[in-house]
């Protein structure tokens, strides 16, 4: 990638409207402001520990497929020292990327690289279809993240996307190199093939870390439709509680 090249399309990305206004539009609605931060910036924080100061809460509303080694360090430290994430789409920290000048060029998955991104999302890219299969989420475990569902009327075996025509076209899951506790709250089973779930996933850490993975691409566009918008409110309040000294 030329990263000294003019942008398409006046710089909007593709399926702004779709993927990236509604989450925009319910920060406005809940009057919340929080940083906008590129990977840029955060290539620019020297270090974990200098996010961690800055922050209690770092959200990736869209897939941050690419990662520089340096921008990885620095979320995965935030991490360990008890910062909150929330992964809002799928494929996170999947492809290790190098900048070199004005040039950017993909080098391995970071799995093949011994940094499974599981070990710091909760769960993995697993497949995709373009966009020809979608469903609903099913929950299966709402006393893992009573938390989560309260206010919404969902319980075990409640669907979750009708409204918007379901999700899918990139999907996570759960692997072996999740941390300990992690635990599947949401599934749609099988949507890629058998045992192709995509997962919607929740861990703690001993040093206060919170994180959540919605596991399919784009949760965080059916932001301004129910019971999406309760959810995401419930889930940014817990983020914020109890936080470690």
């Amino acid at each position: 990638v030329r990263l000294d090249r003019t942008y398409r399309d006046r710089g909007v990305p593709p399926r702004f409207r779709r993927y990236d206004l509604p989450f925009l539009k319910w920060l406005q609605w809940t009057g919340r402001k929080p940083d906008m931060l590129a990977d840029d910036d955060l290539e620019a924080i020297s270090s974990g520990d200098d996010l961690r100061a800055l922050y209690d809460l770092v959200v990736f509303p869209g897939h941050s497929e690419y990662m520089t080694e340096h921008a990885y360090d620095v979320v995965e430290r935030f991490r360990d020292l008890g910062g909150r994430l929330v992964f809002l789409s799928a494929n996170n920290f999947f492809w290790k990327v190098e900048k070199q000048g004005a040039t950017m060029r993909r080098v391995r998955q970071w799995r093949d690289l011994g940094r499974p991104e599981a070990r710091l999302c909760g769960v993995q890219y697993r497949a995709n279809d373009d966009g020809t299969k979608q469903g609903p989420f099913y929950v299966i475990d709402a006393q893992a993240t009573p938390w989560l569902f309260q206010g919404t009327g969902l319980q075990n075996g409640s669907k979750l996307g009708e409204m918007v025509g379901g999700y899918g076209i990139e999907v996570d899951g759960t692997t072996p190199d999740s941390p300990p506790g992690t635990k599947v709250v949401a599934l749609i089973p099988s949507l890629f093939g058998p045992g192709l779930h995509a997962e919607m996933a929740y861990y703690e850490t001993a040093a206060g870390a919170r994180v959540f993975s919605a596991g399919v691409l784009d949760f965080g566009g059916s932001a301004t439709f129910w019971p999406v918008r309760r959810m995401l409110d419930n889930l940014w309040r817990h983020m914020l509680e109890d936080l470690p000294a």
